[in-house]
């Protein structure tokens, strides 16, 4: 093969590659979207096909090796990383993470030729996103946690040991995360565990507290 059937023919498999490529990527990025997630349909997509390229141009030209696709990994990464958020208490964006990474490897996949292999890990993923996080829902409703955050009227420690005695006879599990105190009023960060009603239900009693000036 000349230098000009390298620039100008393209392989029937390098074809199918991008194809499947595009069809992985459209199936995972669309349960992206429909959940409003940060890495949409465009962006799954691109990075599935942008795998796929990438795997393929590690195969042609003089002194090609793996280096490119193993690079693929590392590169992703950095995509990666920019979607997780990280507050105080709690991380958030590491599934959607996660599904970059998952996308990529999908995306080599078809790069490498395994059509089969790449159309059942896209399965495989839609399954673990939508099936599972049912799953969670279910535990959610027995068996659920949360961090309130508790701003008292004033500064009186007492405050919050009647926060913890109020807890204590509602029978919620409870756990004493930060506390600090601020222009003379006390706050409170508290993580709280209980079924899903029974949560809910307390945030409405807590609203009555009459030490309690404001919680999230």
């Amino acid at each position: 093969m000349n230098v000009s059937e390298i620039e100008w023919l393209l392989e029937p498999r390098d074809m199918m590659s991008f194809l499947i490529s595009i069809l992985c990527g459209c199936i995972i990025g669309l349960e992206r979207e429909y959940n409003n997630k940060s890495a949409g349909f465009r962006t799954i997509i691109l990075i599935c096909l942008g795998s796929t390229i990438f795997t393929i141009v590690s195969k042609y030209g003089a002194g090609s090796d793996d280096r490119i696709s193993a690079n693929i990994i590392t590169g992703i990464g950095f995509i990666g990383a920019g979607v997780i958020f990280k507050d105080r208490l709690s991380v958030l964006g590491l599934t959607t993470a996660a599904v970059i990474w998952t996308t990529a490897g999908i995306g080599m996949a078809a790069g490498i030729g395994y059509y089969a292999l790449a159309l059942t890990l896209t399965l495989a993923t839609i399954v673990v996103l939508s099936l599972f996080t049912k799953i969670e829902t279910l535990i959610s409703i027995y068996h659920n946690r949360k961090l309130l955050n508790i701003d008292f009227c004033d500064g009186n420690i007492q405050h919050l040991y009647q926060i913890e005695d109020f807890l204590r006879e509602k029978r919620i599990k409870y756990t004493r995360i930060s506390l600090r105190k601020r222009n003379e009023k006390l706050f409170a960060i508290i993580e709280v565990q209980g079924s899903d009603k029974k949560l809910r239900h307390l945030d409405e009693e807590i609203i009555q507290l009459p030490y309690v000036q404001a919680f999230s």
